[in-house]
C-alpha cells in the first residue's frame, strides 16, 4: 500500500489526474491535519504554533491518499505525484511511504 500526504491541497486533483493517466486507479482520499497544526489549535501562542503560522499562514489541513498497488507500480505512482506536486524531499511538501498488504478483497 502506498500512502502519501500532500501538504499543498491544491495539488491533489492534478496528482490524481496524473495517476489516472498513468493507469493507476483506486485511491482513497482523506482530509487530514498534522500534529503541529493540531497542537497549534490547542496551544494558542506557543512558539511552534507561531512559527508554523508565519511559514504557512493559509494551510489549515492536508490530504492523505491510500492506494493498494502492485509493488512494481509504486515507483511509477510516486513519480506521477511528484511530477505535479513536487518532490517529497522538499521540506513541508508532504510524505510518502509504503506498507505491506497481506490481504485484499474487493478490488480487481
Amino acid at each position: 500500500m502506498l500512502i502519501f500526504v500532500l501538504n499543498r491541497v491544491e495539488k491533489l486533483e492534478p496528482a490524481l489526474n496524473k495517476l489516472e493517466h498513468a493507469g493507476l486507479r483506486g485511491a482513497t482520499v482523506l482530509s487530514s491535519r498534522g500534529m503541529a497544526m493540531t497542537l497549534d489549535k490547542y496551544c494558542d501562542g506557543s512558539f511552534l504554533g507561531s512559527l508554523r503560522a508565519m511559514m504557512e499562514p493559509d494551510r489549515e489541513e492536508n490530504r492523505t491518499v491510500f492506494m493498494v498497488l502492485k509493488d512494481e507500480d509504486v515507483e511509477r505512482a510516486i513519480a506521477a505525484v511528484e511530477e505535479v506536486a513536487g518532490s517529497f524531499n522538499t521540506p513541508n511538501s508532504g510524505i510518502a511511504f509504503t506498507l505491506p498488504v497481506d490481504f485484499v478483497k474487493g478490488i480487481q
